[in-house]
């Protein structure tokens, strides 16, 4: 059976603006069969890095939170720490960064709750018997929240051609630990040039995996747990990641973090898919380039998959725009993604997720 996705353009006026577009997709969705009065219900967002602006804004967020009030639930807007050194590499960095981006309770009326603790390390472990992955470790508030409304923001992404619904429940919900899976099978390692053997790594670790060696960090492999408190606590950055796993890998695995995330949450579930400002490249980025199709509209779903499915449909069947990162594929139909990633065959995150049960990748569109 196909999922419903509903679709709204970026058409407004004087008897309908778009927030209250948005407030017509929350009800068709479903947000009142799946929001009950006293549900703690938490809006996944991305709060965007420093000195990018193609984020979904606030004052959209704003109407979402209203609308769950007005189902009677508790929202609160939940982000995760990046496995990355950077400015939202623990709680209290990445939610100066979100309030500096306007995520804050005075415009978008919500408090803020980062979903894995103050470290990235506050994670449950949650069943998924997946093929690559048994269990993944999701944010502890994502797990105990009543309720999952996560709202992304579709755009391009350099290692999973996209970045929509999947990737915001699957990378955005897991732990520091959990990011670290899905990108590396090895344990960080250290650049010892960069190493000034100060040994803040060697108290952070909290599996005896770290010795100060002739002056230098040292990390033992085969003691570490791949938790990455290492990674955050080094002063100098001589502390990194090995990226080593491939990009098919790396979307099968979120495909299951994807699957934890919402895991318990049968009918507590919803999903809003902004297809606008879409960039070249992830919210994480200190930049954010120009979008390679014009702002296409908003879609809603209770299916994460057929959500994600539709909106790449939408995207490929606009025309992309000159001048951009689009090299190829500007003709309606042309493949956007593979025309700014042109190694990324991204439609493995969809064919896994609706392997694994996530979702379907059929959809009927409804137009509001």
């Amino acid at each position: 059976m196909p999922s419903t996705v509903y679709f709204s353009d970026m058409r407004a006026g004087h008897k309908e603006n778009l927030f209250a577009k948005i407030g017509k997709l929350m009800i068709l969705a479903g947000a009142r069969e799946r929001i009950a009065t006293g549900d703690l219900v938490a809006v996944k967002v991305h709060f965007g890095e420093r000195g990018n602006h193609a984020f979904i804004r606030p004052i959209f967020i704003r109407r979402v939170v209203d609308d769950i009030k007005g189902c009677g639930g508790k929202p609160f807007l939940t982000d995760s720490s990046t496995l990355y050194p950077g400015e939202r590499k623990e709680a209290v960095s990445a939610l100066i960064c979100a309030i500096e981006n306007g995520f804050d309770f005075a415009v978008a009326g919500a408090p803020l709750v980062m979903c894995d603790g103050l470290r990235g390390n506050s994670a449950t472990v949650v069943e998924v018997n997946g093929e690559l992955l048994k269990k993944v470790p999701i944010g502890s508030a994502i797990v105990e929240a009543d309720a999952l409304v996560a709202v992304s923001h579709f755009k391009c992404h350099e290692l999973t051609g996209f970045g929509g619904a999947l990737k915001n429940l699957g990378m955005g919900c897991s732990s520091r630990e959990g990011k670290l899976t899905q990108h590396s099978t090895v344990a960080p390692k250290v650049a010892e040039k960069y190493c000034t053997g100060c040994g803040l790594c060697l108290k952070a670790c909290a599996h005896d995996a770290i010795a100060i060696i002739e002056g230098k960090a040292k990390i033992d492999p085969k003691a570490c747990a791949g938790c990455s408190r290492c990674i955050t606590v080094c002063p100098t950055k001589a502390i990194t990641i090995q990226w080593n796993e491939a990009a098919d890998l790396v979307m099968k695995k979120m495909a299951e973090f994807a699957k934890g995330a919402v895991t318990g949450k049968q009918h507590k579930t919803l999903f809003l898919n902004f297809i606008t400002q879409v960039s070249p490249a992830c919210d994480c980025y200190g930049h954010a380039d120009a979008p390679i199709v014009n702002d296409i509209g908003i879609c809603a779903s209770t299916d994460p998959v057929a959500l994600d499915q539709a909106c790449a449909d939408l995207v490929n069947d606009a025309v992309g725009n000159q001048n951009t990162a689009l090299a190829t594929g500007h003709e309606p139909g042309g493949d956007k993604f593979r025309g700014v990633h042109p190694d990324i065959d991204w439609e493995i995150q969809l064919e896994h997720a609706e392997k694994i049960g996530v979702g379907t990748r059929e959809y009927d569109l409804v137009r509001i």
